[in-house]
């Protein structure tokens, strides 16, 4: 199959999904796409069945669908990077607290988090909400430190004991009490996810926007997988979809790709960018790899690329084009096409209230049913008959887009 055969009805498709940073075993994506999946297609009219996938890989499952007069088999395949998540997310209380500093003195000290504020508020509310939550529980538990060690000094007037060993007890409860008000903090976290999202904020900033050598290695991994796929020539489209953090991700995977030149004979190849925050790194002093892909993927001819946030995601730079706010469009920049997935006219009024507070479910809206869905169908794309650049042909970029260049540092390094 030739590299313009993207007009042809897809039969077969590979998808590749990359995730956030998210620490969690690919399976919950399955599990979603299957409850939700059946949910989109009871609301759409469509069938809709899953099954163990039939192609390698570490994880995925396998889709059979009935979308618009014509059946399509799907094999979905999780690029797994959450074991070095996790690793991430292995630190200590007090290591916590200094990667809060460094991340604050990054993001400060560069100039990113001022030229963050100029798009949209919310992400940046969500970056600063961890910062804000580790100080807020720290003070906390100083206050509660101080007041157990005032408490042992008042007893001094009713027990002898020498001062020095008045003053020891002083500080040994008082410190005694503070850290084990802190551990309990960090215990509930999986209903405040602070550390989750400082974890999250000091990876992408660690190495100030350049990329880890572990996250370097494991992307030449997800390039092979795909490159694999597009050579073995069995299926009528490859989709790379990439979501939250895995969309910057997605884009240094596809510019290698590129790089090194696409199969002739290969099915069409397609992206799709969920949710993306790309700013929280694209605007950092050393990222200059992700500047330098995300030009040349604009650019680029081969592969449609679809962008789809949404302003009722708070966790998103929503409408904001990753290539231009960046400060690396070109006159020949072509993609992404950046769309509104327009929550409040995709949901129904019902949805919309339960949900509008749920932000950190929001952010995994993309992935999930529309009770009142329009141009974005999660599963239409992924499970359907067209490719993604034949369904979304005649898409435009949505009115509220931002694409005024934003970022203070504009460098692309050379290959």
């Amino acid at each position: 199959m030739s590299s313009n055969s993207s007009t042809r009805p897809v039969r077969r498709r590979r998808v590749f999904y990359i995730p956030g940073y998210d620490p969690f075993h690919p399976r919950r994506y399955r599990e979603l796409y299957r409850s939700e999946g059946a949910e989109q297609a009871q609301i759409s009219g469509y069938a809709l069945s899953l099954s163990p996938k039939a192609t390698g890989g570490p994880f995925g499952w396998h889709v059979s669908a009935e979308i618009e007069g014509a059946r399509v088999e799907t094999d979905m395949e999780v690029l797994v990077w959450s074991d070095l998540v996790k690793h991430s997310m292995n630190s200590s209380i007090v290591a916590t607290y200094w990667q809060l500093l460094r991340t604050a003195w990054i993001y400060i000290g560069s100039g990113a988090l001022w030229r963050l504020m100029h798009l949209r508020k919310g992400p940046v509310i969500a970056a600063l909400y961890p910062v804000v939550t580790l100080l807020l529980q720290a003070g906390l538990a100083a206050l509660l430190g101080a007041g157990v060690a005032s408490g042992l000094g008042a007893l001094a007037g009713f027990v002898a004991v020498p001062e020095w060993v008045l003053r020891a007890m002083q500080i040994i409860a008082g410190a005694g009490a503070a850290v084990a008000l802190l551990m309990a903090f960090k215990a509930r976290d999986n209903k405040l996810f602070v550390y989750y999202l400082m974890h999250d904020y000091a990876y992408s900033a660690g190495q100030r926007g350049a990329i880890p050598a572990e996250l370097e290695a494991r992307m030449q991994t997800f390039t092979a997988a795909i490159r694999t796929a597009l050579e073995e020539n069995a299926v009528d489209e490859v989709l790379v979809v990439g979501h939250s953090s895995g969309a910057h991700i997605g884009v240094s995977v596809l510019a290698d790709l590129l790089h090194a030149g696409l199969p002739e004979e290969r099915p069409a190849l397609s992206f799709l960018t969920l949710g993306q925050v790309v700013p929280m790194v694209s605007f950092l002093p050393r990222a200059a790899r992700l500047r330098r892909d995300l030009q040349e993927m604009s650019e680029q001819e081969l592969i449609p690329w679809y962008d789809v946030t949404a302003p009722g995601d708070g966790c998103a730079f929503a409408l904001c084009d990753p290539v231009a706010v960046t400060g690396v469009a070109t006159q020949a920049q072509r993609w992404p096409i950046v769309f509104s997935a327009a929550f409040t006219q995709t949901l129904s009024p019902a949805r919309w209230k339960a949900l509008k507070r749920r932000y950190f479910r929001l952010h995994f809206q993309y992935l999930c049913a529309f009770d009142q869905p329009k141009d974005y169908d999660y599963f239409r794309i992924t499970a359907g008959p067209l490719t993604l650049g034949e369904r979304l042909r005649d898409r435009g970029h949505s009115r509220s887009r931002l694409a005024d260049s934003v970022s203070g540092y504009r460098s692309v390094s050379g290959r």
